[in-house]
């Protein structure tokens, strides 16, 4: 059994949105053999009742407030430092100085960071073997949305793309291992820092087959009826890139959509929904629902999902679930990027407005096809099973430090 320092940049609980679904699956993993020592932010109040649910899985737990104001206000340190804002975002003396004593009390045999904003923390620890999971290339994603701003935002983003990317370059060669969600994603940054090549890695997320599965008991058979023409976007609708991805569906896609299909629905699922997606719901057929206690009903009873990402990297959680539930999906490229090959049965892949709209509107004219719904299915069973995933991760964390060419995901 071995002690690990795992520090990740949100509660890793609940998992209930992308990000902390795999930090958490990471977390239960690694508890169920070593000793952990949990530091992380609590972004979000409502987070704070959850803390003691930590202790089953954790050692220690060092958890600080993240105030969104305080944080943007302390990013801007990041101009006068010469550094990417997302580090200064996140930069805490407390949390530091915890690190730093656990790192000299205690005997860590591993430091497993999850989001490249919280490596600093331990850059100057070098006892311990270290392993980061970037998930995604952030600095591209900055990039993206930097084509998708105006002045004087667009300046900042592009900034930041170029900060943060010269910041994951030089972690990745300061850490014995570095993880990426999918071995696309993991081949994107092999280019970008080629002198560290060999110590990249892509591990792909999982999906809990068993928790997303329509014919669970909490989705009742009323949520199973399949007779409406029901669209459904999910995931945290706060986040920049999924903002932008229903705005431009409802404002580009969805007029043609209920042209063709005129008592088609769409239904925006997620937390703390922005400004703009709750104006969203003024359209015709548009319904925001904001936070629900389970997103299962609502893929259960979807004809099919969509995820028109236009600001994407990695590998897209939605999509996962909606295909563990048997849910057809109308996709990106973008969307598409991190995915194993074989789901073309259940996936439309488009990549224009007019192609997004007659893929949707197809869907929906379709009669229900349960062999489809099945291909959906066996596809995540196939390539996304967790277990698969915990022992990857295990072989990085316990491996020598010299390492060899990195494998693809499986």
């Amino acid at each position: 059994m071995a002690e690990i320092l795992y520090l990740c940049h949100r509660i890793p609980y609940p998992p209930n949105k992308g990000d902390k679904i795999r930090a958490f699956n990471w977390l239960r993993a690694l508890a169920d053999k070593n000793t952990v020592h949990l530091g992380s932010f609590v972004d979000d109040p409502q987070d704070w009742q959850h803390c003691d649910q930590l202790a089953q899985w954790c050692d220690q737990v060092c958890l600080r407030p993240l105030d969104p104001w305080k944080a943007k206000f302390r990013s801007l340190t990041g101009f006068v430092r010469n550094e990417a804002l997302s580090f200064a975002y996140y930069r805490d003396r407390q949390l530091q100085t915890w690190v730093d004593t656990l790192m000299r009390e205690r005997n860590i045999d591993c430091i497993f960071v999850f989001c490249s904003t919280m490596a600093p923390y331990v850059v100057r620890h070098e006892a311990a073997r270290k392993v980061i999971d970037f998930v995604d290339v952030d600095s591209d994603k900055w990039a993206q949305y930097a084509e998708h701003s105006r002045w004087p935002m667009r300046g900042i983003y592009q900034r930041e793309a170029k900060t943060l990317a010269a910041g994951e370059c030089q972690l990745a060669r300061t850490f014995d291992a570095s993880v990426f969600v999918s071995a696309a994603e993991a081949d994107f940054f092999r280019n970008m820092a080629p002198d560290c090549s060999e110590r990249v890695y892509g591990i792909a997320n999982g999906v809990d087959a068993d928790y997303f599965n329509n014919h669970h008991d909490d989705c009742s058979p009323r949520s199973r009826e399949q007779t409406g023409h029901h669209v459904v976007f999910t995931g945290a609708m706060d986040y920049g890139a999924n903002v932008d991805a229903v705005c431009w569906f409802v404002d580009v896609v969805w007029p043609r959509v209920r042209k063709a299909v005129p008592d088609a629905r769409f239904t925006i699922v997620g937390t703390r929904p922005a400004r703009q997606v709750l104006a969203l719901a003024n359209h015709a057929g548009v319904e925001v629902t904001g936070s629900v206690p389970d997103v299962r009903p609502y893929l259960a009873r979807a004809r099919l999902a969509v995820a028109p990402m236009r600001i994407a990297r990695g590998l897209q959680n939605k999509v996962l679930e909606a295909l563990a539930m048997a849910c057809p999906v109308v996709i990106s490229p973008q969307a598409q990027a991190g995915l194993e090959p074989g789901a073309d049965a259940a996936c439309d892949v488009v990549d224009t407005p007019h192609a997004f709209a007659d893929a949707v509107i197809r869907r929906l004219a379709a009669p229900a096809d349960d062999a489809t719904r099945l291909a959906a299915r066996r596809y995540v069973l196939r390539y996304y099973a967790w277990s698969a995933r915990f022992a990857e991760l295990d072989h990085l964390l316990t491996m020598p430090a010299a390492v060899g060419v990195a494998e693809p995901v499986a």
